[in-house]
């Protein structure tokens, strides 16, 4: 299973100041993107994880240049979510050097878009999805009622997606409803952000999830990243 590092942008540069030596006064913080990432890839991280945060406010995306200093620094495919709404955005992305990008859930509900989405990232796109009964029931959908996550996920299989990004806020994935749903769909299954301790990591490897996305909790040194490198081996 992948330990993928997450950096949220805002302004070109990372919300959370990420010093690794901070508990010992070794080293220097920083907030540069292309910094974070860099030390993470040292440390050995697969993909990067990037969260453009005015992007998702303005409904495209915005911090690029950022992105491209990370893909010119880092030699590993960097993920962006935030602002990917449509095809052209996702072209913005990949030629700034993003190499796979997440859609919103609001592309549920969109097919058409969703197809022309497709048509540009194939299996380098991911659906993100917020598995969270009350967040799925109290969205706006264009349907007669809301659907379940095992149909929207179903839904989304059937159209061509290939990758799905839960995506927890500050609960406790549920790994009895993570491991059926790992069980039956023909789709990658990435969980992120959560409530996530080691041991939570190594659940989630058990049950065959592709990869963990985290991003505070490596950032501000809650979860050492070796050590989830570890436990996700």
């Amino acid at each position: 299973m992948q330990v993928i590092p997450s950096i949220d942008i805002a302004n070109g540069r990372s919300r959370i100041v990420y010093w690794p030596g901070a508990s010992t006064g070794v080293g220097s913080p920083t907030d540069r993107p292309e910094r974070i990432a860099e030390r993470f890839v040292e440390a050995g991280a697969q993909m990067i994880h990037f969260v453009d945060m005015d992007g998702a406010r303005a409904g495209h995306p915005v911090n690029l240049e950022a992105i491209g200093r990370v893909a010119m620094r880092t030699a590993v495919p960097v993920q962006v979510a935030g602002g990917m709404e449509s095809a052209d955005g996702i072209r913005l992305a990949f030629a700034a050097g993003a190499t796979r990008v997440v859609v919103s859930m609001a592309l549920a509900d969109r097919a058409d878009v969703l197809h022309e989405c497709l048509d540009v990232a194939g299996d380098w796109l991911a659906v993100g999805l917020d598995p969270r009964p009350d967040r799925i029931a109290a969205y706006p959908w264009r349907r007669n009622a809301p659907p379940s996550l095992v149909d929207l996920a179903g839904e989304l299989v059937d159209h061509g997606v290939r990758r799905l990004v839960l995506s927890h806020g500050g609960t406790v994935p549920d790994l009895g409803f993570l491991a059926e749903l790992a069980r039956t769909i023909r789709a990658e299954l990435f969980v992120a952000g959560g409530s996530v301790d080691i041991e939570t990591i190594k659940r989630l490897r058990d049950i065959s999830v592709a990869g963990i996305i985290l991003g505070e909790p490596l950032l501000s040194g809650a979860v050492d990243f070796a050590q989830a490198l570890e436990a996700a081996a």
